[in-house]
C-alpha cells in the first residue's frame, strides 16, 4: 500500500485545488412545479437541458417556442393556455390527488423531483409513476415516519416540502482531485454524490472514521463498492473502484486506504464517485466535507 501523504501536505493540496475549480456554493433546490414544466417540455423535444426546477433562460426559450408553435404570445411564461398545450403532461397540479401507481401528468414529475431532493432519486424523472418512484416513495415515508402506503397524499407533499436532510458529519475529501459532477440534477436524472476526477490507481482513503459495512460488486452501477458507517446514521460510499483493500466489519481511520480509483460498473471513464447519505438518504457531500 501506498503510505498515506501527510496531513500538512495533504491539507495544502487540497485547500490550492478547492480555491482553483471548486465552486463554493453548495447545490440549491429549484422549483418543483418547474421540474415538471422542464419534463413536458423535454418531451416535446423543446428542451434539452437538465430537469433541475430553474427558471433560466433555456426554459424560457423553450416556452416561447411552444407558444409559437402553438399560436399564442410567445412572453415565455407557462400559464394555463401553456399549460393546457402540453396535454396531460400539463396537468394536473401537485397537491390537487392523491399520487399512486400507473398515474401520469405534471404532479408525479413533481413528486419524482422532490423525492430526488429528499434523498430519494427513482430513475428518470419522466411524470410516469412506475415502480421505481413507488419504491423510493415508500423508502422516503419509512425514512421520514410517515405511513408507507406508497401514495403521496397531503403528509407526504408536506413534508417532502422540508428542507432537503443534510449529514452533520465533518469529513475530509477521499481524493484529492478535480470535481466532476456535482451533486443534483443531470439530464432527467438526480447524480446522487460527487464525482472526483482522478487517474485510474490513485489511491482512495476513508473520509472518516467508523466501520466497512459493505466491500465488493454492487449489481447497480456502482461496481467495486466500499460502504462506511460513521456515527449519527451518516454512511459515506466508494464507488467504481479498481481495486478494494478493505472487507465488511474493518474498522478504518481517516488515513485507512480502501482502495484504488477505477472504472468499474457504469462509470465512462475513471474517476471516484463519492455518497454522503443519512440513514439512507443522500446527501450533498459537499455540506460535509472540511
Amino acid at each position: 500500500m501506498t503510505p498515506p501523504r501527510p496531513r500538512a501536505t495533504y491539507l495544502a493540496a487540497l485547500i490550492a485545488l478547492t480555491v482553483a475549480v471548486w465552486p463554493p456554493a453548495v447545490a440549491a433546490r429549484g422549483s418543483a412545479n418547474i421540474a415538471a414544466l422542464q419534463v413536458a417540455l423535454r418531451a416535446q423535444r423543446l428542451y434539452a437541458g437538465s430537469v433541475d426546477g430553474v427558471d433560466g433562460l433555456g426554459t424560457a426559450a423553450a416556452v416561447r417556442r411552444l407558444q409559437r408553435r402553438s399560436g399564442l404570445d410567445a412572453d415565455g411564461i407557462a400559464g394555463p393556455l401553456t399549460r393546457r398545450t402540453l396535454g396531460r403532461r400539463g396537468r394536473p397540479a401537485l397537491g390537487s390527488r392523491v399520487v399512486g401507481p400507473r398515474d401520469r401528468g405534471w404532479d408525479v414529475a413533481a413528486l419524482q423531483f422532490l423525492l430526488a431532493w429528499r434523498g430519494f432519486p427513482s430513475g428518470a424523472i419522466d411524470g410516469g409513476f412506475g415502480a421505481h418512484t413507488g419504491a423510493a416513495l415508500i423508502r422516503y415515508q419509512r425514512w421520514a415516519g410517515l405511513r408507507a402506503d406508497g401514495r403521496a397524499g397531503p403528509a407526504t407533499l408536506r413534508s417532502l416540502q422540508l428542507v432537503a436532510p443534510r449529514a452533520s458529519a465533518a469529513l475530509s475529501f477521499p481524493v484529492v482531485a478535480p470535481l466532476g459532477d456535482r451533486f443534483g440534477p443531470r439530464g432527467d436524472r438526480f447524480h446522487s454524490g460527487i464525482d472526483l476526477l482522478a487517474t485510474a490507481g490513485t489511491p482512495v482513503r476513508a473520509a472518516g472514521a467508523g466501520t466497512v459495512t459493505f466491500a465488493g460488486w454492487d449489481s447497480g452501477g456502482y461496481g467495486n463498492l466500499v460502504v462506511i458507517d460513521h456515527a449519527d446514521g451518516v454512511s459515506s460510499w466508494y464507488a467504481h473502484l479498481s481495486r478494494i483493500d478493505v472487507t465488511s466489519g474493518t474498522r478504518v481511520t481517516t488515513a485507512t486506504q480502501v482502495g484504488l480509483v477505477g472504472a468499474t460498473g457504469a462509470a465512462t471513464g475513471p474517476h471516484m464517485h463519492f455518497e454522503v447519505r443519512l440513514r439512507g438518504a443522500v446527501t450533498d457531500p459537499l455540506a460535509a466535507l472540511r
